[in-house]
């Protein structure tokens, strides 16, 4: 009697992620997309047979690193975020919202990628040559070495890179690329799938830089399959405010690098232009002291960065009080006044409070609720917080002010663009006690323990100046 032969067993894959599993779900158990997973038959165990290698293995001590060695970009802070510069072979995708500058900051890095003397091919997906060629003009990112095709077809794409042999490839964008023999739309999961494997076995094959730009979703995450973000070495974020000229570059996945670097950048008519300090973009300067604002210093990745938080209150017209907010968390501004009511004598229930940044900053660090509650008291009060003061410091629901990271970065940031007092949390960790006072690069940093104690140095409610508070002329000594 023969033998049975089994049949290949069944599974069942999600297409955007590639997860698998024995039985039929509706949600992907790996990144919870509904209606990905589909049957696809797997097959017989024991089938696959060794076959030729592409190369032998060898010790990872006779590996070659020089053909991987990073080169730079041209561009400082996009060299910044990447850990370094470009990498040979290396698959990056660029993803931001409509707008923003994708298109322009890759057209400055592929100018200056051929200045350099390095071959480097843009294809445009999304305008014609004419188009790409007029902003080019206008940036100044025309050069010999710089070569440009609009093509949509993955087929002639990968001819462009037979003819022209680049160092540096950009496609903008993988939504746009189509394979014209496979099903779907340009831009849909089957697509964006083979066009993304294509372009990184290109990259790794003929060790090209490769960056492309991929479209996001309304709320924010790169549009098309998971499986896009897999494959690539590097994910950068590129995000700003329509309002504003200021950019930033973001690393959420570096396999050559750090993830918490930062890159900043001023988009205006002529291009886009590195900002190696942005520190003066948030920090308005006042003639004159001014009662509401105060300085904070947040942490962008590992660069610290100064911004100006200002404050309005005014007597609410009705019952119920406004609460505004720009550029900062509205929920976490609201825990703010809580506290100030409670634990720093603040009675704001029939008063509508404004909060703001200066240039559109966008603050989420706690760090920041010290510098909130100052500019909110100077302005209930209407009396300035002293001139040349930063505040760092998260507030507890108690009154307490909490330690923050990073802080010998900030104090020095603030020393540095010269600022000469800060109020700092207390670290008893560090031997810091209630009221100490010392000197950080010849500015005086003081150590308070909760928002009552800061009211009392600042004098912000007019009371008795203690002897550790500013004296008569307003300013901390």
């Amino acid at each position: 009697m023969a033998a049975k032969t089994k049949a290949p067993r069944s599974e069942y894959r999600c297409a955007e992620c590639g997860w698998t599993t024995a039985k039929w779900v509706g949600r992907c158990g790996e990144c919870q997309a509904w209606g990905s997973v589909a049957e696809s038959a797997s097959a017989p165990a024991g089938r696959t047979t060794a076959g030729p290698v592409t190369a032998p293995a060898v010790p990872i001590g006779q590996v070659p690193v020089e053909e991987s060695t990073q080169r730079l970009s041209g561009v400082p802070e996009l060299d910044r975020v990447l850990g370094g510069g470009l990498v040979p072979g290396a698959a990056i995708l660029l993803a931001g919202e409509p707008g923003v500058g994708k298109s322009t900051l890759l057209l400055e890095v592929a100018a200056q990628t051929a200045r350099s003397g390095r071959r480097t091919l843009y294809v445009s997906g999304e305008e014609s040559a004419s188009q790409v060629r007029l902003r080019a003009d206008r940036t100044g990112a025309v050069v010999d070495e710089l070569y440009l095709a609009a093509e949509t077809d993955l087929a002639a794409l990968l001819g462009h890179i037979e003819a022209v042999k680049p160092e540096l490839l950009v496609v903008d964008s993988v939504q746009t690329i189509n394979v014209a023999d496979l099903d779907g739309v340009p831009g849909g999961v089957t697509q964006v799938k083979e066009v993304a494997a294509a372009l990184v076995r290109v990259a790794k094959t003929r060790n090209i830089t490769t960056v492309v730009v991929g479209h996001v979703t309304k709320d924010g995450t790169i549009a098309g399959p998971r499986v896009l973000e897999h494959v690539v070495d590097v994910v950068l974020h590129f995000e700003g405010d329509r309002n504003s000229r200021f950019r930033m570059l973001r690393a959420m996945k570096n396999r050559f690098g750090p993830v918490d670097e930062v890159g900043c950048f001023d988009l205006g008519s002529d291009g886009i232009t590195a900002v190696s300090d942005p520190t003066g973009l948030f920090v308005e300067n006042h003639s004159q002291q001014v009662a509401g604002t105060c300085v904070a210093v947040t942490m962008e990745g590992r660069r610290p960065l100064l911004a100006e938080v200002q404050s309005l209150v005014t007597v609410a017209p009705g019952d119920k009080p406004r609460r505004t907010t720009s550029g900062l968390d509205s929920s976490r501004v609201a825990m703010v006044l809580a506290v100030l009511a409670q634990h720093g004598g603040l009675k704001l229930h029939n008063h509508d409070v404004f909060c703001s940044t200066v240039g559109g900053a966008k603050l989420t660090d706690p760090s920041t609720d010290l510098a909130i509650a100052i500019s909110i008291a100077s302005a209930h009060y209407s009396r300035p917080a002293p001139t040349a003061t930063i505040a760092i410091g998260e507030l507890g629901l108690a009154g307490e002010l909490r330690k923050v990271r990073d802080l010998p970065q900030r104090l020095a940031e603030a020393a540095r663009l010269g600022f000469k007092y800060a109020l700092v949390p207390v670290d008893r960790a560090n031997g810091s006690a209630p009221g100490r006072v010392r000197m950080v690069d010849g500015m005086k940093v003081m150590d308070v323990p909760d928002i009552a104690a800061v009211m009392r140095l600042l004098d912000l409610q007019g009371r008795v100046v203690h002897a550790a508070a500013p004296p008569a002329n307003h300013e901390v000594g």
